[in-house]
Parts: structure tokens; C-alpha cells; sequence
């Protein structure tokens, strides 16, 4: 096993390589173990170098919704009404507590994610 820490992009580089050539070993065999320590170190890199940012609110309740196959409408319970979800959504209007909680409920979606701030459009 040749894994070792990445601290450069070079060495970034080297173990996407080798990973992408363990990456269909049969499980259980000794590649697929390489397989399995470069994953988490490249992981580790990633994470601290290339990070990740949540979506806003707005951007995380669209994934959401296209993730379960909802449409503006299958909304309007928790956000009040099809024209406030097309307000919202359109960012033509904030969400308030009561909205952040029903769609907490509906969408598993955390508080302190759709708590965040966010531009409206102009």
C-alpha cells in the first residue's frame, strides 16, 4: 500500500490518479483497501482545500423540491397559498419562522440552514 498524506496538488493529483486506477478492484482485496485509505485522504484534501458551500435557502429548498419531485404548488400548505410560494421562491419575499418551521417538517430540511440570510431580488 502506497498511500500517504497530501500536502500539495501535486500529491493532490498522484492519488486521484491512483485511486482512479483502484477504483473497480473486487472489495476485500488488498487494492480495494488502498482504494478505500485514498478515499478519505482525498477526502480529508478536498474538504480542507476545496470546501464546499451550503446552498441559501431559497437554492436549498429547490433542491429539495426537485429532489422529492415537488412542484411550487405541493408548497403552498406549509408557505401559505401558490402566489407566496412563487414570492418566495422568486425571492421577491423572506421566509418567516412560520414558514422555516412547516417546511423544516415537510422538506427535512434543517432550522438553521433556512434561518440563513439571503439577497431578494430587485
Amino acid at each position: 500500500m502506497n498511500a500517504s498524506l497530501i500536502k500539495n496538488e501535486i500529491d493532490y493529483k498522484l492519488a486521484l490518479e491512483q485511486f482512479d486506477l483502484l477504483f473497480d478492484a473486487p472489495k476485500g482485496t488488498p487494492e480495494s483497501d488502498e482504494a478505500d485509505l485514498l478515499a478519505l485522504i482525498i477526502e480529508e484534501y478536498e474538504n480542507k482545500h476545496y470546501p464546499i458551500e451550503a446552498p441559501d435557502p431559497i437554492a436549498a429548498i429547490k433542491i429539495r423540491m426537485e429532489e422529492m419531485n415537488l412542484k411550487q404548488v405541493d408548497l403552498a400548505g406549509e408557505i401559505g397559498g401558490k402566489n407566496r410560494v412563487s414570492e418566495i421562491l422568486n425571492r421577491k419575499r423572506k421566509l418567516n419562522v412560520e414558514m422555516i418551521r412547516n417546511l423544516t417538517r415537510r422538506l427535512n430540511l434543517s432550522a438553521s440552514l433556512l434561518i440563513e440570510d439571503y439577497q431578494l431580488a430587485e
